[in-house]
């Protein structure tokens, strides 16, 4: 059990939070004693969203806190408004008196409210803790708090100490703390076992590129593979980004990341799935060894691809892990990477676009991320878009032509890479929040995890 939860049957004190909005705030003010009554009054307390309320005991002590939600008919009501709890009430153990809009919810986003890190800066800590509330899954809640709290280390770790080699020391780790097989193709060993977009990509940094290759569970079971962008810093290569561009480059591994945190949910869970995760961990960087643009290079699949812009590295590193992946005629492969500005022109910053051809697992998904509260939006595989990223030279371009539909044209350009898995899912992510809200401090953000473990969960059990 994570350490802010505590199980039903406790025996420490708690501190009662009850939820209110402005349809039961009347009601419930008149069951105030009157002393409770007085000092909300004085205090100028007003049931809007997100405001808190800490009511004293008679000894001076907390007695209770009030925290006012969004009334339960409001479109625009934030299932993790009670994340902000964490950090507003002093340390101590809290129970929720009444349900808000989602108890499971409530819980998650309290704890998740608790994230910090404190790699680099120690900072003031207090203890706060909560009652599980109904009848909500602990060990569930927990393996996906532990799940968040990894992707979002892994993430805001900067570059120095989050290059290649650490993402696949992180990578063993978590595959030996559930038992998985681990392999590693490092350096030119890379050309050796066709993997050469991979290579080119990550051959002028110091820090060898590699692929990272996890199995776990029963070879009989059905066969899901996880993919994730392991750009550990992205200069943008020889097409170098701008100074603002490359500010947060080392949230470029942010699909690496979201695709560990998702693997040991579903390992913790003991789900009946053959897992695999494959990470292509590379730096995009600059030195004479650099790929350049107009280079052309033939890819594991033995599609040759011409560098239209080195900026556009992702889906090259991509495009060799996924071709691994279908070889084995997996029943699902998912990608997720942090792939294109254009998602967020279209989307902005918290509502990852996914790409798939089957509708099936298009309509869970979006459930999911519905019920999970794990923003996500379906966007069209466009065919005819496909023509923009022709090349006179190559098979392909790793760019297309025109300024529009960039999410578009790079999901279409990883489609190519795919031919015998029985589904295919591609989620462009951001991994990052710009502002700090509910639930969610600002910086690393595990996107999209969520949703697909609750789709994965009510498959294969």
């Amino acid at each position: 059990m994570h350490p802010v939860f505590l199980p039903r049957g406790h025996t420490a004190t708690t501190i009662p939070v009850t939820f209110v909005n402005a349809a039961t705030w009347q009601e419930f003010r008149e069951s105030l004693d009157s002393r409770a009554r007085t000092f909300a009054d004085a205090a100028g307390f007003e049931p809007k969203a997100g405001r808190h309320l800490l009511l004293p005991a008679a000894d001076g002590a907390l007695a209770g806190v009030l925290f006012a939600l969004e009334s339960g008919d409001d479109p625009s009501k934030d299932l993790f408004r009670p994340g902000a709890l964490s950090g507003l009430v002093p340390a101590g153990t809290y129970r929720f008196v009444n349900a808000p809009h989602d108890s499971k919810l409530a819980a998650l986003a309290f704890a998740l409210g608790c994230y910090r890190f404190t790699r680099y800066r120690k900072q003031d800590e207090k203890e706060v803790k909560l009652e599980l509330p109904g009848n909500v899954d602990g060990e569930d809640l927990t393996r996906t708090v532990d799940g968040v709290f990894l992707a979002r280390d892994l993430i805001n770790t900067p570059a120095n100490d989050m290059g290649p080699p650490e993402l696949e020391d992180a990578a063993r780790t978590l595959a030996g703390r559930h038992g998985a097989f681990v392999r590693s193709i490092v350096g030119d060993d890379l050309l050796k076992e066709s993997f050469p977009l991979v290579h080119a990509v990550g051959r002028a940094a110091a820090r060898a590129p590699r692929l990272i290759d996890i199995i776990w569970g029963d070879p009989n079971h059905p066969k899901v593979t996880l993919i994730g962008k392991g750009v550990c810093f992205d200069t943008g290569g020889l097409d170098i980004k701008p100074e603002s561009g490359m500010l947060n480059m080392k949230k470029d591994m942010g699909g690496a990341a979201t695709m560990l945190a998702l693997a040991h949910m579903l390992m913790d869970r003991g789900t009946k799935i053959r897992l695999r995760v494959l990470i292509p961990a590379v730096e995009n960087a600059i030195s004479g060894a650099a790929f350049r643009p107009r280079d052309v290079y033939r890819s594991r699949k033995g599609l040759t691809v011409e560098i239209g812009n080195t900026d556009a590295e992702g889906r090259l590193v991509l495009a060799d892990a996924i071709t691994l992946a279908d070889e084995e005629q997996p029943d699902l492969i998912a990608d997720m990477a942090t792939l294109t500005g254009a998602a967020r022109v279209a989307l902005g910053t918290d509502i990852p676009p996914f790409y798939t051809d089957d509708d099936e697992l298009a309509a869970a998904l979006a459930g999911c991320a519905t019920s999970e509260n794990d923003p996500l939006w379906r966007m069209p595989l466009w065919r005819p878009y496909d023509q923009l990223l022709d090349s006179k030279v190559a098979d392909v371009n790793n760019v297309a032509s025109g300024n529009f539909g960039g999410s578009i044209t790079a999901a279409l350009f990883l489609r190519r890479f795919v031919a015998a898995a029985k589904a295919w899912l591609h989620v462009d992510i951001f991994a990052w929040n710009q502002t700090a809200k509910p639930g969610r401090p600002e910086g690393a953000e595990c996107q999209a995890a969520r949703a697909l473990y609750a789709v994965l969960v009510s498959r294969y059990g």
